[in-house]
């Protein structure tokens, strides 16, 4: 089924008026959102997501309406493993705590534009080369296993970091914070300052975990129309839920076992496809079970241990 280019037109058209929104009038002046606003604002943008799984649901038919929930719940679960990375980037920066929706903000920008263009160009090596969805198949698997056996994260090395290393190269930087700026004058010259850096940052670290999500979507569907909306609409809701989990999200010690499964799930659902067929309604219970489990481990076991070990201390 070929989606009408109306649907694209409209939905980008919400998606860019949701920006000017959120940059021109909500958050013009820079503030650290509340907990209670990330909050509402999280159950916001769940609550549009699902309104509009529910059209696709009523105008493209029920197999879609599938997909798209399938997708959402994989890339909105994934993208919280984007918040401990996030975490330690402004932690190692000493970033302001209210110069961080700034940062969030324009980083969501550009990972729109390029999980559009891996999307695009995801979506036609798939039609041209069948055989491309078992590298994406393996890649998936070879992911779930390294986020499975991988140690909890460690602070980021601001002096030895590649990409910052490549950047100064090229582009001079303050060693001061000025205000929620990115670039001022200095001496005449323009010059970055280290909330650029941390907006370098930002960006690389969503293409690496896009590297992760768009070719396990392509596990439940081969749509690119249900494969954007549902990146669109996950990455949305990245900086509130950020701002949401920011302070607890060390407390979800079982949730990168949740995605590594999840993860895994997905690489072997491709990698057998042609001999074992795996519904999307069955894939849709078993990523909402793995990802339950993981945040209940988390907050019950997790925690037990967590207070063993500090009375132990």
């Amino acid at each position: 089924m070929e989606i009408p280019l109306l649907f694209w037109i409209v939905f980008n058209i919400f998606v860019f008026s949701m920006l000017a929104l959120d940059l021109g009038v909500l958050n013009r002046k820079p503030h650290t959102p509340s907990f209670r606003e990330a909050g509402l604002w999280s159950a916001a943008w769940i609550t549009l997501a699902l309104l509009f799984n529910l059209g696709v649901y009523i105008w493209l038919g029920p197999q879609f309406g599938i997909e798209f929930l399938t997708g959402y719940l994989i890339e909105y679960s994934l993208s919280v493993d984007n918040i401990f990375v996030f975490v330690l980037i402004f932690t190692s920066f000493g970033v302001p705590s209210q110069y961080q929706h700034r940062v969030l903000f324009w980083g969501v920008l550009g990972a729109l534009v390029m999980r559009g263009i891996l999307i695009f160009a995801g979506a036609a090596l798939i039609e041209r080369f069948q055989w491309v969805l078992y590298i994406f198949g393996a890649f998936l698997v070879f992911a779930g296993i390294r986020m499975f056996r991988s140690e909890s994260e460690e602070a980021i090395d601001l002096e030895n970091n590649r990409i910052l290393k490549f950047v100064r190269r090229f582009v001079p930087v303050t060693k001061d914070y000025h205000e929620q700026r990115f670039f001022v004058l200095e001496q005449g010259k323009r010059v970055a300052t280290p909330l650029f850096m941390v907006l370098i940052l930002v960006e690389f670290t969503d293409v690496l975990f896009a590297l992760d999500s768009i070719p396990a979507i392509f596990a439940v569907t081969r749509e690119p129309f249900i494969v954007y909306t549902s990146n669109v609409f996950a990455i949305m809701g990245l900086r509130s839920l950020y701002f949401l989990l920011a302070g607890i999200v060390q407390k979800f010690v079982y949730l990168r076992y949740g995605l590594a499964f999840i993860l895994t799930f997905v690489g072997f659902k491709i990698l057998t496809e042609s001999f074992l067929h795996i519904s999307n309604v069955v894939s849709l219970l078993v990523i909402a079970t793995a990802l339950a489990v993981s945040i209940i481990a988390s907050l019950t076991i997790g925690q037990k241990h967590a207070g063993a070990k500090e009375t132990d201390d």
